[in-house]
């Protein structure tokens, strides 16, 4: 991994250049040889999407959630608050970017490895990204929906998948949910009977919205789909509040391809939340720290201050029935999916649709702090696409990924690129859009046609 300066890498009228030729320009994704593909008639209320500008937003959403993801664990874990045995100090503020990384609660005093300071780490052209747990179970869901010929996996599929592609031991790159889910398939045990609380205990942690997202993307402008589509692998690993929270994920990643592009990012995103924040149950915990951050956020007060006080009303004062502290869970349940998610919309609002800032104030916003960047770097990547991500940063990035570095059993030794990546993606979609939308795909104009959700 490599270091980016707060200053980044500025390449001019030949970068420009560059990017602006290799937006894919007359190209065209080549027809599935696993899909028959149905002879449709479009109706005039279908949405129309290309498959191949498609694909250069999936290129987008994986470089992206790579680096997102790659810089967050630079400060995962090194500021959960003061409650409990494990006690970090005071939390990062934006002054601490660019400054030496502080050692985790695990780092026995040593700051990470990956950055001295606190900065963007990435990965250079003719290198490899690295997957890690915010990508590769992603990556393993992708491989079993285009492997089965499927749009919704069963919970057979899914147990199957996961104990191929999944080491039994540690390093594995598996915690708390994930961990338990997998010893329960070891021991016979079929989703989603694995986030069951009786055989789970960890279920209301964060991992569902790690693995899932990606199936708001399998089901463009459809969210009613790609709940479905998600609702297994989320209840692979989560129940109650943590799935909730999953879907809203999902629900965001779907609207991406729904959402109004006249407007700003910050307008894009905002509008997004909200449609996701009405599938939060009223009385949940979720629904209620999303609204109190939004409220922070309105009030105008910093970040900082925002998640200042998520710490104290959630972590302290266990409001709105979140009651974590009480269970006097290891780092204080700085794993669980609900303080998480309240740190993620903070970065979320705060970062107003601007990828690299987005991505800083999820760094520094404290807790599991790789989690939420990857959320919503991939998110961005994906609504900026690959082009889009290059220019942000003002710098071109490796393009390739190895899986085998947390994960086992894939070919090519596991050296994958984000375009035959992206273009599963798109495969996957195609038949998606066919047998869970019920609409067409048209190959010779590339295009999808999309009926909306009132019309299916």
């Amino acid at each position: 991994m490599k270091q980016l300066n707060q200053g980044m890498i500025i390449c001019g009228v030949i970068f420009l250049f560059m990017s602006s030729c290799s937006n894919r320009v007359g190209s065209t994704i080549p027809a599935d040889p696993q899909l028959t593909y149905e002879a449709y008639t479009p109706e005039r209320t279908d949405r129309i999407i290309s498959r191949s500008e498609y694909a250069e937003k999936l290129e987008g959403f994986w470089l992206a959630q790579c680096i997102a993801n790659w810089t967050g664990l630079v400060t995962e874990m090194d500021k959960i608050g003061n409650i409990g045995e494990i006690k970090t100090g005071a939390f990062y503020t934006r002054e601490d970017w660019g400054k030496p990384d502080q050692p985790s609660i695990w780092a026995e005093g040593v700051p990470s490895e990956l950055s001295p300071t606190i900065d963007f780490v990435v990965e250079e052209p003719g290198e490899v990204w690295g997957a890690d747990d915010d990508t590769d179970i992603e990556y393993i869901y992708q491989h079993l929906l285009y492997s089965n010929q499927t749009s919704v996996l069963s919970g057979e599929q899914i147990k199957a998948g996961w104990l191929k592609h999944i080491k039994a031991e540690e390093e594995n790159y598996l915690w708390v949910s994930n961990q338990a889910a997998l010893d329960l398939m070891r021991e016979g045990i079929v989703p989603p009977e694995t986030s069951h609380p009786d055989k789970n205990p960890h279920y209301e942690m964060i991992d569902a919205q790690l693995t899932t997202e990606i199936f708001g993307l399998f089901a463009p402008a459809r969210p009613d789909v790609a709940l479905i589509m998600a609702y297994l692998p989320i209840r692979t690993t989560a129940r109650d509040n943590a799935a909730w929270i999953a879907e809203f994920y999902v629900i965001m990643y779907s609207l991406a391809s729904r959402v109004d592009m006249d407007m700003s990012m910050k307008d894009q995103v905002f509008w997004m939340a909200e449609q996701a924040r009405k599938h939060l149950p009223e009385d949940s915990y979720s629904a209620a720290m999303f609204d109190f951050v939004k409220s922070w956020y309105e009030s105008g007060v910093p970040w900082e201050e925002a998640r200042d006080n998520v710490y104290q009303r959630y972590q302290v004062d266990q409001m709105d029935e979140y009651d974590i502290t009480s269970k006097k869970l290891y780092c204080n349940g700085c794993f669980a999916a609900g303080i998480n998610f309240a740190a993620s919309i903070v970065s979320l609002l705060y970062g107003e649709g601007d990828i690299v800032e987005t991505i800083k104030i999820g760094a520094l916003a404290g807790w599991d702090s790789d989690n939420p960047t990857a959320t919503w770097g991939g998110l961005l990547g994906f609504m900026l696409g690959k082009t889009g991500v290059e220019k942000a940063f003002d710098r071109t990035f490796a393009d390739r990924f190895n899986i085998h570095r947390t994960r086992v059993g894939f070919p090519n030794d596991g050296i994958d690129s984000f375009s035959e990546m992206a273009k599963k993606g798109v495969y996957i979609v195609d038949r998606a859009v066919q047998e869970e939308m019920g609409g067409g795909v048209d190959l010779e104009k590339d295009v999808w046609y999309i009926p909306d959700q009132g019309n299916r």
